[in-house]
């Protein structure tokens, strides 16, 4: 509330005759919006949604759940991809399973770069396989499908990373699978091989 103050200042004469005036002077009594503050403030927080902690879900089978053979999908070696997380951020691919042992497949690495990385991999297979779809050599059902490999040296933020790529890229179907031994010597013979992909 305003209030005004008229103890200020007396009269004095400064001339015959001329009196001046009582000062005035105004104060505004912030008081009441205090209370308002506080009214304000408990009517938002019951009111507004308390923000909900982001969590990325992941469908993990059961590893005592057994599926019918008839009711697996089989996934084809054109549409496959398989990543390999390893340490340093390093990343080795290579297209297709790896089921015959007669012919092993060519272990690449990348890493998670802007240029020539991990992605630029996943839009190029994608392209190839819309390309196979295209020429007829792929069903509409056949989609690009990523098989993702994380070693035991390899960190959770680059697991978060590749999923963040799935994402990124619009790849439906993908899945975390465990890393076997022979994906480990494909490692270590890629390792030898390049000696500079180690680095």
């Amino acid at each position: 509330m305003a209030e005004m103050d008229v103890s200020g200042g007396g009269s004095h004469k400064k001339g015959p005759g001329v009196k001046k005036g009582k000062k005035l002077s105004t104060r505004v009594d912030l008081t009441p919006m205090v209370d308002l503050g506080f009214l304000l403030i408990t009517f938002f927080m019951f009111t507004t949604t308390l923000s909900k902690p982001k969590t990325m879900e992941i469908n993990m089978p059961y590893k005592d759940e057994k599926v019918e053979e008839k009711d697996q999908t089989k996934i084809k070696n054109s549409v496959a991809l398989t990543v390999l997380l390893s340490k340093d951020h390093r990343i080795y691919y290579y297209e297709g399973l790896a089921d015959d042992p007669a012919t092993p497949p060519e272990v690449k690495v990348t890493y998670f770069r802007p240029k020539d990385g991990i992605r630029d991999i996943i839009i190029d297979k994608k392209r190839r396989v819309d390309e196979l779809k295209q020429q007829g050599a792929l069903t509409a059902k056949d989609q690009m499908t990523v098989l993702i490999k994380p070693d035991a040296n390899s960190t959770y933020d680059d697991l978060v990373s590749i999923l963040d790529e799935m994402s990124i890229n619009d790849v439906r179907v993908y899945a975390i699978v465990d890393i076997t031994p022979v994906d480990k010597e494909f490692i270590q013979l890629t390792e030898q091989a390049n000696p500079g992909s180690a680095e």
